[in-house]
């Protein structure tokens, strides 16, 4: 109880947006692909165009919004890009309802989208910074991570309930509504929000500014190996997603329903380790666990290239998919601490948002190479494979504890 109340209200209201946005956005989860299969007729290239289109395309859009964000308010950038997304995901049932949409627009949309999320995510994580003692950002990174993969265990299941009895579209304008309850959100924080100012202005915006986030996280010891390690362990991951959908859909006969149930049902396991992560770094210290958490999580894998068919193949599933996230709910909460801890509050928004573009180019990359990879293989061998190279990603975690960037930065009092 106490814990929870030292972390003030304005954490509060932002992490009520937060919470409305992620079951906005579990419950449309799938909405745009099935809005291209059964309003537009889309074959399975426009479908796999549209899904690596929101990451590729809105992560090269998202490069110049890193340093934009980084110098103004960041709860004016979080509410503008909320309306961004609610606007541009309205735009669909409109034009639906006037027999108007076209592929084309998903494509945009996507695009929209994916870019505002980047550049969300890098203003929230400095919003967070500066609301948040230093000391309270665990606590605050757990409580996040928890409402992610509870949004996970819900959203999807009651998502595709909507669907069936409403249609893709509607789930599409319940996740537009929730960005405009968590622009209210953000609104409500309250208190002065002061403007950033640059330390060494420039006399223009140089096209140097664009790669300040990249030149941050590369300079340093303490960020750099976890840059790697979390790009490539969670592009593997992301790159076997539609693999294990052939695989156990198409070649094994499980339904789609006990398909969802094996990645649904897991998720639990990221409430179990996000609620975790702090009682394990107070007992053990961060570094050790940051290390094991991430060591085990890669080590799951491999096992989903021995599912078999029936409810033995069912039950293999779900036991690795729980190993595999629950050590990711220990992992990701510490991680993100440990990131913040180690960026200056100047640097935030453009470190946060280089990392974000470089995660979801590389998602998109692997997706498409290990899509070529499994059609010269098959989808049980690309598996296979991305499970055994994901072993070795635990050689680049931080092999020990680096203090902050900046002590005085990390013991700065929060403004509101």
């Amino acid at each position: 109880m106490g814990a929870r109340r030292s972390l003030g209200r304005p954490f509060g209201w932002l992490w009520a947006a937060y919470t409305v946005s992620a079951f906005g956005a579990r419950l449309a989860f799938d909405a745009f692909p099935l809005i291209a299969i059964l309003a537009l007729d889309a074959g399975p290239t426009q479908v796999s165009l549209l899904a690596a289109a929101g990451f590729a395309v809105g992560a090269v859009v998202a490069v110049p919004l890193g340093p934009w964000v980084e110098f103004r308010r960041k709860r004016a950038v979080m509410i503008a890009m909320d309306l961004v997304r609610c606007a541009a995901l309205l735009s669909i049932p409109a034009a639906y309802a006037l027999g108007l949409l076209g592929f084309g627009q998903l494509l945009a949309v996507a695009v929209v989208v994916g870019a505002a999320d980047i550049a969300f995510t890098a203003a929230s994580g400095a919003c967070l910074k500066a609301l948040v003692r230093p000391e309270d950002l665990l606590v605050a990174n757990g409580r996040l991570e928890s409402t992610s993969w509870t949004a996970l265990v819900l959203g999807p299941p009651l998502g595709g309930a909507a669907i069936g009895l409403f249609g893709p579209v509607m789930t599409v304008v319940a996740d537009a509504v929730s960005y405009l309850l968590s622009a209210l959100g953000v609104r409500a924080i309250g208190g002065k929000e002061t403007h950033p100012v640059r330390t060494d202005p420039p006399p223009r915006f140089r096209a140097g500014d664009l790669l300040d986030g990249w030149h941050y996280i590369l300079a340093g010891p303490a960020l750099r190996p976890l840059f790697f390690n979390t790009v490539l362990n969670n592009g593997l991951i992301m790159a076997t997603s539609p693999l294990l959908v052939v695989l156990m859909v198409g070649e094994l006969g499980f339904a789609p329903w006990q398909y969802g149930l094996a990645f649904a049902a897991p998720c639990v396991g990221g409430l179990i380790g996000s609620r975790l992560a702090r009682p394990l770094v107070e007992r053990f210290g961060r570094h050790r666990v940051l290390r094991t958490a991430g060591t085990l999580r890669a080590c799951w894998l491999l096992g989903l290239a021995f599912i078999g068919p029936g409810v033995a193949g069912l039950v293999l599933v779900i036991v690795v998919e729980f190993g595999l996230i629950t050590c990711s709910g220990v992992f990701n909460p510490v991680f993100a601490t440990y990131r913040l801890d180690h960026t200056p509050a100047d640097r935030v928004a453009r470190t946060l948002s280089a990392w974000s573009v470089t995660s979801k180019l590389s998602i998109a990359a692997l997706t498409g190479l290990w899509g070529l990879l499994a059609g010269v293989t098959g989808p049980r061998t690309a598996v296979g494979i991305a499970g055994i190279l994901i072993l070795a990603t635990p050689l680049l975690l931080p092999r020990r504890d680096h203090a902050p960037h900046d002590e005085r930065d990390a013991a700065a009092p929060s403004h509101t």
